[in-house]
């Protein structure tokens, strides 16, 4: 279905939370395609995000986020996307409305001159990393055990090579990696699975809020370190690894670093099958692109 109005999303918020009376709205990029997203400024000044599903599988992704986030308020040490309203839609399925949570956007290269604020995301990732991990077979999330997780690497290795899109130097590293089995024997954790963007906010130097949880899966730690790993400098990487591993209860693995550049790098590689499946091709191109200057950086060395 076509993408929904900002005033169609103002008046499902108005609809979901009593006393919402919407005066500026504001359409918000998306996580996911299949979802339509807005910032609504109430009469009161306060500030709302709706989100309102277009397919079937979008809407029943929302739902198990929403009733993960209901259970972890006591479990994280920064604030969640509660939802506190719910409005029907024309066409089945359901708009969450939650508050739009306080802070900024953090950004991997100014947590080289911040290390304070580097250790609270090492410390706000291990907290994720700590939760139970019924929490997230019980809201219907993935489970993967570690080598269940290196076949779908593998698998997802042979359709990127498939696109014939990619250098086959990069190729040839992931295959190493993927293969390398002595790496991935790690033990399976909550992982939230889309710590970039504005997923990640702060005020000061401390996190104070992390959002879309659709993502989350029990399986490979690494991958909440991907986006932080390739976008960040060796010298920022230092404070969040060791902050991370001093706040995780559970023993850190040797690879742990490795596996999420390998993640970070496997990310673009994500982004050029999105761009295919979907048959866009600005997204290819870009991807192209970002995949070449990816091979420059990395060269012939080892993963």
């Amino acid at each position: 279905m076509p993408s929904r109005s900002p005033l169609s999303l103002a008046a499902l918020a108005s609809a979901a939370v009593n006393g919402l009376e919407p005066m500026r709205t504001q359409t918000l990029d998306a996580t996911a395609d299949d979802v339509d997203t807005a910032l609504i400024e109430d009469n009161l000044s306060r500030h709302w995000v709706v989100r309102a599903p277009r397919t079937d599988v979008a809407g029943m992704r929302l739902d198990a986020e929403s009733q993960l986030v209901g259970t972890l308020r006591s479990w994280v040490p920064f604030g969640l996307p509660e939802a506190e309203g719910v409005a029907p839609l024309r066409d089945g399925g359901r708009a969450l409305v939650h508050r739009r949570l306080p802070g900024r956007a953090v950004r991997p290269l100014e947590l080289l001159h911040r290390p304070t604020l580097a250790a609270s995301y090492g410390e706000a990732i291990a907290a994720i990393h700590n939760l139970p991990t019924h929490l997230a077979e019980e809201a219907g999330m993935p489970v993967y055990t570690a080598e269940e997780y290196r076949f779908r690497r593998l698998a997802e290795l042979d359709r990127v090579a498939a696109t014939g899109l990619t250098p086959v130097r990069l190729l040839t590293r992931w295959e190493h990696a993927v293969e390398e089995v002595g790496a991935w024997r790690f033990v399976p954790c909550v992982v939230h699975g889309d710590l970039a963007g504005d997923n990640v906010l702060a005020e000061g130097e401390k996190v104070t809020g992390v959002m879309e949880w659709s993502e989350t899966r029990v399986a490979d730690p690494a991958d909440d370190l991907a986006w932080v790993s390739i976008g960040a400098t060796e010298p920022a990487m230092r404070p969040v690894f060791a902050a991370y591993t001093a706040a995780r209860r559970e023993p850190v693995d040797a690879d742990l670093v490795r596996r999420a550049r390998l993640s970070g790098e496997f990310a673009i590689a994500r982004w050029l099958l999105h761009g295919v499946h979907s048959n866009d091709a600005g997204i290819v191109d870009d991807a192209v692109q970002m995949l070449a200057d990816l091979e420059a950086g990395v060269g012939d060395e080892p993963w």
